[in-house]
C-alpha cells in the first residue's frame, strides 16, 4: 500500500497533505530542505516541525536570532521566525520516506513560484544535495558549474535577479551522530549567511 495512503489511514489525525512554507514572504532568506518527514512535518503540517532535524535547525536559527520563541514537535507553539522562510523540494511525504527524481521534478513549480513571491529574497539555504540541485533547475541553470559540497557559495543571476545559492549538509539525525555535520560545521553556515 502507498505509504501516503497508509498514513491517512493509520494516523487520520496527522497532516498527511502537502506542506506549506513556514515564515514571512517578505523574507530576505529562504531555507529549502529535501521533504516532508513521515513523522515530522507530514503528521504536524509545518517544515522541519516534529524530528530531529527540525529540533536541530530551529536551535541554531534562535541561536542566530533568526527565530524566537520556544519550539516544540507539534507546531503548537510560539515560534517566529525573523526574517527567514522555509519550505521543502518536495512538498508531501515521498514514498519509503525518500524523495525521488519525478516527485522533485513534479513539485518544482511549487518551488518556483516559492521563490518568486518573495519580493526581498537574497540568499537560498540549501540543505543537502537534493535541495540544491533543486533549486538550480528552478532557474534552469545546469548542475555541473555549481557543484554541491558543504558550505558552498555561488551568485546566481537569472530571471533579473542576482541571488546567493549557500548550501549545507542536511541537518538530518544521520548526518549529525556520524559526524557528518557537527554544531561548528553548521553554525559557520549560520554565520556565512548573516555576513552575505
Amino acid at each position: 500500500m502507498d505509504l501516503r495512503r497508509e498514513c491517512k489511514r493509520s494516523f487520520p489525525d496527522w497532516h498527511n497533505a502537502p506542506v506549506d512554507a513556514f515564515g514571512d514572504l517578505s523574507a530576505r532568506y529562504l531555507i529549502v530542505g529535501l521533504a516532508p518527514g513521515l513523522r515530522g512535518a507530514n503528521r504536524t503540517g509545518r517544515p522541519f516541525t516534529g524530528d530531529a532535524a527540525g529540533g536541530y535547525l530551529f536551535l541554531m536559527l534562535r541561536q542566530f536570532n533568526l527565530a524566537s520563541g520556544s519550539y516544540s514537535d507539534d507546531a503548537n507553539d510560539d515560534l517566529r521566525l525573523q526574517d527567514t522562510r522555509i519550505t521543502n523540494a518536495v512538498r508531501c511525504l515521498p514514498p519509503e520516506n525518500k524523495p525521488t527524481s519525478g516527485e522533485v521534478n513534479n513539485c518544482r513549480d511549487f518551488l518556483r513560484r516559492e521563490i518568486n513571491a518573495m519580493p526581498n529574497l537574497q540568499t537560498i539555504l540549501a540543505l543537502g544535495k537534493l535541495a540544491h540541485d533543486a533549486v538550480l533547475r528552478c532557474f534552469e541553470l545546469p548542475l555541473k558549474p555549481y557543484p554541491f559540497a558543504h558550505a558552498s557559495l555561488y551568485d546566481i543571476a537569472a530571471r533579473d535577479r542576482n541571488l546567493t545559492l549557500l548550501s549545507s549538509y542536511h541537518c538530518s539525525r544521520y548526518n549529525t551522530q556520524t559526524g557528518r555535520l557537527t554544531e561548528p560545521m553548521f553554525a559557520e553556515i549560520f554565520e556565512k549567511l548573516q555576513k552575505l
